[in-house]
């Protein structure tokens, strides 16, 4: 039977990818490290505690649960600032100094826009996380071999999103309200990838600065009212 978590936190509404170094027209000031953002969480607690391994649970079982409400999660918290993610407003699929290119599976590089790739994204990780022979469902079912390295991309992928939301859509996710979910979220995903070794760290490496800052439990506030998790 397959191991399945309720999310720690819920979001209310009111081909292979590589970085080809290129750097936009021009780099904007990155708001989302401002204090007045960052101190923003919807939980309080070292979220470390969310992603180790629990003694009982097989590692695989762990890595699939995770993935797919990592999935869930990113695929809906882009769909809050997706009206502002088109065509026009995004050319590149960008984030920090990256352009990033979508190649297909016959390694085919392709620049598309921002909303296409994610498209090809989710259209993609969500064929991966339904297939029965890739994320088995079914009591006895074996994970195959493949697996860690297709969670690896797919974690790889999720990322490039969550990436591109700080870069390009971070001032609509304020103007949403969101950005306690988006950092949560954010801080969660990289506690995860990190304590499984899922995503190179030469990958992640752009997103670094904000990385450090939400990834420190934030000092406990005893006058603060925290937003607990559900």
């Amino acid at each position: 039977m397959r191991f399945k978590r309720n999310g720690s936190y819920t979001l209310n509404r009111k081909s292979k990818t590589k970085p080809n170094g290129k750097k936009p027209p021009a780099e904007e000031k990155k708001h989302y490290l401002e204090p007045e953002y960052t101190k923003v969480r919807v939980v309080d607690f070292d979220l470390k505690e969310l992603v180790v391994l629990p003694r009982e649970i097989d590692l695989n079982e762990w890595l699939a649960s995770n993935t797919t409400t990592f999935f869930n999660l990113i695929n809906l918290q882009y769909s809050t600032i997706s009206e502002f993610c088109t065509g026009d407003t995004c050319l590149a699929m960008t984030a920090c100094n990256t352009i990033y290119y979508w190649y297909d599976e016959r390694g085919k590089k392709t620049k598309c826009t921002a909303p296409q790739y994610v498209d090809f994204v989710m259209s993609l990780v969500q064929k991966l996380v339904t297939d029965e022979e890739i994320f088995p469902t079914k009591y006895g079912k074996e994970f195959p071999n493949s697996f860690e390295s297709l969670v690896k991309k797919i974690c790889r992928y999720l990322f490039h999103v969550l990436a591109h939301i700080y870069w390009a859509h971070f001032k609509e996710t304020v103007a949403l309200e969101l950005q306690g979910h988006l950092n949560t979220l954010y801080a969660h995903f990289i506690v995860f990838v990190r304590e499984f070794n899922l995503v190179d760290p030469k990958e992640t490496c752009i997103m670094d600065d904000l990385s450090e800052v939400l990834c420190t439990p934030l000092p406990p506030s005893p006058q603060q009212n925290h937003v607990t998790e559900r």
